[in-house]
């Protein structure tokens, strides 16, 4: 195989530029070596810069290979494709396989059928090679993954060299109804600036998140802070596949690992990141998802209603956080559900019931208690809302388009200032 690898970093809807920040800053590829796509980061390296990404990145969904790449028109073309890569470089027969494939603008009818052909492809390509012999296929944890992706005109065929996505960093065990994904969290941290993802600095500023849920905002942001490696807590596909097997390759991934753990640095004795929640069974998940994740020192959880917090430093900082919306209105800044009508929900905050069908009450009170006690602060805050800007009665300074999933959102940055004091009325003469 070549020294050189032609990579590929997928990663959410919006967070192309800030994953370009942190390739360069954890490889220092720019130029033609690291290329900035749609949907994902290109980059040309050899194997220990996949093994470093897999390890270190924050923002990636997963590290893969290109092994192919050419145009097609149908469903064979893409069987011909498949059987002409060396696939047993790769894995042998004894190990289980899987084929994932995705689409844009493909003028084939069935995808389900082009990802068939894609395997067949594989398959025959093991049964010329090894006497009749083929490498099973296993959906839920197979040792290799093949990617394909199809674009109007072209195919292109990946090796996952991640295994389950990157996001699952091992030490989220507690989680809510709506958890947010970890790479989405970091990338929320680099989009409001708190960290710097070229740079590997992150700000010295307070960072608080009032509707902290099981943690995964704060306990990216404490991981950053002191210099954990998000990958340092789970294990890799590559580690099936025969590349891996190499003795040098080996010792280098010992390498990376161990230059990981001394790159760690311990607690202050300030803290300067906060969370609450008002669900106490919240706090404590977060709580445990802290301690698995080595920051529970580093940070400070709380129970609380995001509508009566008062500020946790006397120095302004950063709030952070995706407020609840839809069916998560009642996931933060209220308490007590109590039954409501048709198509809406009411509860109880801060002693005054609070109408949950769109927010509106929640939001305005939210904003008010920022002004009254949050002047100097900056707010970000994750929404599908267009009108959020309105409920909260405050004027967004930059929104910065992100995808939470399948929903299209916007990171809304609000500028807090305090309330106006009321002039006195000029008596009439």
């Amino acid at each position: 195989m070549t020294a050189l690898l032609t990579l590929f970093l997928p990663c959410a809807a919006g967070v192309e530029e800030f994953l370009a920040d942190e390739a360069h800053g954890l490889t220092g590829l720019a130029g033609d070596d690291l290329t900035l796509l749609r949907g994902g980061v290109r980059l040309r390296a050899d194997w220990s810069v996949a093994l470093r990404l897999n390890l270190m990145s924050r923002l990636a969904q997963r590290v893969l290979i290109e092994v192919a790449h050419q145009p097609y028109r149908d469903e064979q073309d893409l069987y011909a494709l498949a059987h002409g890569v060396a696939w047993e470089d790769w894995f042998t027969v004894r190990q289980t396989f899987r084929v994932d494939l995705t689409a844009q603008a493909s003028p084939l009818r069935s995808l389900n059928f082009a990802a068939l052909r894609v395997k067949d492809g594989l398959v025959d390509r093991f049964r010329a090679r090894a006497g009749g012999q083929r490498p099973s296929v296993d959906t839920h944890a197979p040792q290799a993954r093949v990617q394909a992706h199809l674009t109007a005109s072209h195919a292109t065929l990946y090796l996952d060299t991640s295994g389950e996505p990157l996001f699952k960093r091992g030490w989220r065990q507690d989680k809510g109804d709506a958890p947010l994904k970890e790479t989405l969290a970091a990338a929320l941290l680099a989009a409001c600036g708190w960290w710097q993802p070229a740079a590997r600095q992150v700000s010295q500023q307070p960072l608080y998140d009032p509707c902290c849920g099981s943690g995964t905002i704060v306990i990216e942001a404490a991981q950053l802070a002191l210099g954990i490696a998000p990958g340092g807590q789970r294990r890799f596909g590559f580690e099936h596949l025969l590349p891996f097997r190499d003795a040098q390759r080996a010792e280098a991934w010992r390498a990376i690992r161990q230059e990981a753990v001394a790159g760690q640095t311990a607690p202050g004795a300030d803290t300067r990141i906060f969370g609450s929640d008002v669900a106490h069974r919240m706090v404590d998940f977060a709580q445990r998802n802290a301690e698995r994740a080595g920051v529970a020192a580093a940070l400070q959880l709380r129970g609380g209603d995001a509508l009566q917090r008062l500020p946790p430093t006397p120095q302004p900082g950063v709030l952070l956080l995706n407020p609840p919306y839809g069916e998560r209105i009642a996931t933060a800044g209220v308490a007590g559900a109590a039954s409501g009508r048709a198509g809406s929900q009411r509860f109880q905050s801060a002693g005054a019931e609070v109408d949950a069908g769109n927010g509106d009450e929640f939001f305005t009170r939210l904003s008010a208690h920022w002004k009254d006690h949050y002047a100097g602060w900056t707010a970000w805050l994750l929404t599908p809302d267009r009108q959020l800007p309105a409920r909260l009665r405050m004027a967004a300074s930059r929104r910065v388009p992100l995808w939470n999933g399948p929903i299209e959102c916007r990171l809304l940055r609000f500028d807090i200032t305090g309330r106006q004091a009321r002039q006195p009325a000029t008596p009439a003469p």
